[in-house]
């Protein structure tokens, strides 16, 4: 009786055995995910996946990282991902997941949510669901200081999209209203906040109504 692949995720389709062909190569899918990643030394950047499998993922980054530096990314479609880094390319590293079964088949779920919506930035693909303020006023602090007033497109306990013609870089940390974040992109609008602290759900509702 052959054995089991234990990497493969019970009752899988066939996009899932691509995803985890055997314990020796895995299918590595192509998507663009804003997020940030912690290096050894506790310090944060912004990042951009570029590709991921349930074995490893690549990451274009503003700064260099050392091989074999231990690093852990956070992408709101795919929460945390740990890892060792492998490989070394020009803007970017490749890292080799650590990850339990249960982590690798979660993630291996998340990857055909991603493949078979319409887009990597759907509200389907978020895993935090956006809400549209009533009142969408708010304030919006820069780093060096300056205020300006914005308005909030919709908001998440992990995020918010703001119309704003500043252009902070990203990676910036702001302050909207009275919650911090950091700068994870720029649309035609304005900007993309991710929150530094994941926000109680009820207490955001009541903040934007």
């Amino acid at each position: 009786m052959p054995l089991q692949n234990p990497l493969v995720v019970p009752r899988t389709s066939a996009l899932a055995n691509r995803l985890i062909p055997d314990r020796r190569r895995h299918k590595r899918i192509a998507v663009a995910l804003l997020g940030r990643f912690m290096r050894t030394n506790k310090q944060e950047y912004p990042c951009k996946l570029v590709d991921v499998s349930v074995g490893g993922a690549a990451m274009m980054s503003p700064v260099d990282v050392e091989d074999g530096e231990r690093i852990v990314a956070y992408f709101d479609q795919l929460g945390g991902l740990e890892g060792t880094v492998t490989r070394l390319f020009e803007g970017g590293f490749a890292i080799n997941l650590i990850a339990t079964q249960h982590k690798r088949e979660k993630l291996a779920a998340q990857l055909m949510l991603i493949i078979n919506s319409e887009g990597n930035a759907t509200a389907a693909d978020r895993r935090h669901q956006r809400i549209i303020p009533k009142d969408p006023k708010s304030n919006l602090q820069l780093a060096n200081g300056t205020a300006a007033a914005c308005d909030v497109l919709d908001v998440s306990i992990s995020g918010a999209s703001i119309a704003t013609p500043l252009r902070p870089v990203i990676g910036e940390e702001v302050v909207l209203g009275k919650l911090r974040g950091r700068i994870v992109r720029h649309h035609e609008r304005g900007i993309g906040i991710e929150f530094i602290d994941i926000q109680n759900p009820t207490a955001l509702r009541r903040y934007f109504g």
